[in-house]
Parts: C-alpha cells; structure tokens; sequence
C-alpha cells in the first residue's frame, strides 16, 4: 500500500513538473499566439501578454509579432508609360492583423513576405506602366515649391505631375490593400527609397539637366547684362547731367565776374581816363617791350604817345 502511494505521488509530481515544464508558457509584449493540437488551431488567437497556459505534450503554440514590420522589396527595372526604363526601390510597412487567419493562410513571416513580394511588385509594375516618368520622379507638392523658385520662361518648360510620387504610393496601397486582409495582413504604407535612371538613360538625362542649366544661366547673364546696361546708362545719364549743370554754373559765375571787372574798369575809366589810359598803356609795355624787343612804331602811334613823353622829359 506504501509502495502504491509512493508511486501514485510520483506520478502526481512528474505530471505537476511536465505540466510547469510543457504547460505553461509566457507570452511576451508585441506578441501574439495561436494554440494548435496536432497541428490545427484550436480556440481564438492569444494577444495579451502574461502566463499562459496549455495542454501539455498535445498542444504547441505558434508566436507571431503584433509589432509593425518591413518589408523590402528588390531594385526592379521598370518601364514608364513614356517608354522609360527607371529602377525602383520600395519598401513597405505591414503587421498581423488576424494571426489564425495568417497561420491558415501564409505560415510564416518569411512566406508572408514573399507573399507581399509578390503581391506588391506586380501592381507597382502595372501603375508604373500607367503613369509617365514625370509622376514618380516628383512629389505632389513639386509644382507649388518650384514655381516659387522658378522664372516664368524656366515654368513653361516644365508639366507639373498630375499625381507625384505620393500619389503613385497612395495608389498602389489601396490596391494592395485590398488583397492583403484574406492572409490576415494590414499594409499601413508604400514608400519609395530610391528612383534611379537606368545606365543608357541617365547619360541623356544628365546632358538635358546640363543643357537646362546652361541655358538658365545664360538667361540669367543676359538679365545680368541687360541690368549692368542699363544703371550704366543712368550713370552716363547723371553724369551729363552734373557736369552740364556745373559747366552752366561755371559760365554763369565766369559772366558775373566779367561783368563785375568790366564794371570796376568803367569805374575807373570814368574817374581818371587819362590815368587809366595810362596804366592800361604801361600793361602793354609789359607784355609787348623785352630785353630783346625792337619796335618800328610810326609817329602818331597811341603806343609811342607816352614812350615820346617820357623822352622829352
């Protein structure tokens, strides 16, 4: 009977330990579980953390992330409507939504983003196909942020994007998401990482940007140049116009002094003429007579009035 009891606690003990060991299991945070006996789904998905507790032996859990994941897609070369081949990098952001759902249907993470691979890259193809280069290379906003930077002439030159790379983005999202919810996944976003020429373009596409900005910067020189001829011209302008008004001025002080000199001579002319005769006369000997001057004057010479006077004295 001892033996029997024993034995029956032993049992009792190994249960309890296989119980602790297999039957309990701990969820953690960001995770959710399924519980499948022999392979299928039993009950509803387990998403609040904690201590849980299963069927030991019988019952297995499968753990999946209820956090946001990402997905990355591969470069692939792609073909506009405008027949130009550009590489796109994509990447998107996903979660479980419905983890039985999921298990039925995909597995794994690993399956599911193959899944997403495929799913994604054949509509991003298939909207790729349907817009020009000019709709993924810009976002929606191009057009108002250029046109503040831009002169009127560069403006015309460009078509602004009917829907952008955002557009684009926002498209293939809503396609996909409408795929995505039967395997238990939510997109929550598309984004692009990088848009970039194929090697036979990007030549082209170089020498055009080059040739743009040559020609805004000519346009811009001859803004320059037409501007430089313009404030030399008002320059020239003024500079006539001061120095006009300062040969006037000039004329006009040179009058008034002659005209106060001639003054003056009437005053003294009209004071003492023969006086006055008399100095203008020994001004001219100044001016006329030298150590080596010769004069032939005749007899009734103004001149040799006074040179006569001044011998007989």
């Amino acid at each position: 009977m001892k033996k029997t009891l024993q034995l029956i606690g032993l049992i009792i003990v190994v249960a309890l330990a296989v119980t602790v060991w297999d039957g309990f299991y701990i969820l953690k945070e960001g995770q959710q579980a399924i519980i499948t006996q022999f392979g299928a789904p039993v009950g509803d998905p387990v998403t609040e953390a904690g201590l849980k507790l299963k069927m030991p032996f019988i019952q297995d859990i499968r753990l999946f992330e209820k956090k946001i994941l990402i997905w990355d897609g591969e470069p692939n070369q792609i073909p506009t409507n405008d027949k130009t081949f550009i590489y796109l990098d994509t990447t998107a952001r996903w979660r479980i939504t419905d983890a039985l759902r999921f298990l039925e249907a995909v597995g794994s993470e690993s399956r599911a983003r193959s899944l997403l691979d495929d799913i994604l890259d054949g509509t991003l193809r298939d909207l790729v196909n349907k817009n020009n280069l000019i709709e993924i290379i810009r976002s929606s906003d191009w057009s108002e942020e250029y046109m503040m930077t831009s002169t009127n002439q560069s403006r015309d030159m460009f078509t602004p994007p009917k829907l952008g790379r955002d557009g684009i983005s926002e498209l293939v999202l809503e396609s996909a998401s409408k795929v995505t919810p039967q395997y238990g996944i939510e997109l929550i976003n598309i984004m692009f990482k990088r848009v970039n020429y194929i090697d036979s373009v990007r030549e082209k596409v170089y020498d055009r940007m080059i040739s743009e900005r040559k020609r805004i910067a000519a346009e811009k020189r001859s803004m320059g140049e037409g501007r430089k001829a313009e404030i030399l011209g008002r320059v020239d302008k003024e500079l006539k116009e001061i120095t006009s008004s300062a040969k006037r001025e000039a004329v006009e002080l040179r009058g008034a002094a002659d005209a106060e000199a001639t003054k003056i001579y009437a005053q003294s002319y009209s004071g003492n003429p023969e006086f006055y005769a008399f100095m203008k006369s020994l001004e001219s000997y100044r001016h006329i007579i030298t150590n080596n001057t010769s004069l032939v004057l005749s007899s009734d010479s103004d001149l040799f009035k006074y040179l006569e006077n001044l011998q007989v004295q």
